[in-house]
């Protein structure tokens, strides 16, 4: 698939507004974010009223009912509905989280719906998530072991190693962190950003991995882990209730402890 920068010059304006059925008493309005890099138009707002009582309670309720039933060239990703796989992350009511999680009824006034910030866009709600995916590649994301496996039996851990793994294992690589994060912003081909990093750590963690060293190697750079200013974006977006902002400092901790 094609991907796509926004123009510089790029303006969003109101669009098409799509009105609920005759008779509907629960309406909300969804504005959202539509681009077409094909159109040669700049990026609008179109306004979706839905009833919500012929409508599931998740943003991505809406979404889909918005789909299957008013504008068929709405387009967005989502996948398991259940915050498990990440594909649903959007900008919702100005935070990131998943479509899927976030509740229509938390969301007072219109629901404003727009892509990752900061990402380029492939079209309407789909952002290009190429680099953080090459970033995550980057750091091996895997077991590395020198010592050869059991033939019999799995690689051991005790209770309190594998406890060192919680609130890391979960991340579902949805991004909302990394996204939510100036430095990611601004230095976003350099700067792993907090969801990288919050991986990085997972098998910096594991007590069954033994490229601690080589890891932490790769990891030793101004921009790659040094970005970090502990702005906290990402522990506050994280729609797992992960502290990504946590596992760097840890990482840091782990540099210090090594010199």
């Amino acid at each position: 698939m094609a991907t796509f920068s926004l123009p510089a010059n790029s303006k969003v304006k109101e669009g098409q507004t799509f009105k609920a059925p005759a008779g509907a008493k629960n309406v909300k309005a969804f504005k959202i974010y539509r681009w077409n890099p094909e159109s040669g138009e700049n990026p609008s707002l179109d306004t979706y009223e839905i009833d919500l009582d012929a409508c599931g309670p998740m943003v991505l309720d809406a979404l889909i009912k918005i789909k299957n039933e008013v504008d068929t060239t709405v387009t967005f990703r989502r996948s398991c509905r259940e915050g498990i796989c990440g594909s649903c992350a959007m900008n919702i009511d100005g935070a990131n989280t998943l479509a899927c999680l976030k509740p229509i009824d938390e969301v007072k006034g219109d629901v404003k719906i727009y892509p990752l910030p900061h990402m380029p866009v492939i079209k309407d709600l789909v952002p290009d998530l190429s680099v953080p995916y090459a970033q995550y590649t980057s750091i091996k994301p895997w077991l590395q072991s020198e010592t050869v496996a059991p033939p019999d039996k799995e690689r051991t851990q005790s209770v309190e190693e594998r406890a060192k793994l919680d609130g890391l294992w979960e991340c579902i690589l949805c991004f909302c962190c990394s996204t939510s994060c100036p430095s990611y912003w601004w230095n976003g081909d350099r700067y792993l950003g907090p969801a990288i990093l919050l991986q990085a750590y997972r098998w910096l963690a594991d007590s069954r991995d033994e490229m601690q060293g080589e890891r932490l190697d790769n990891l030793e750079d101004p921009f790659r882990l040094y970005r970090c200013h502990t702005i906290m974006n990402c522990s506050r977006t994280c729609p797992k209730g992960l502290n990504p902002a946590k596992a760097i400092a840890e990482i840091k901790k782990m540099m210090v402890a090594r010199r």
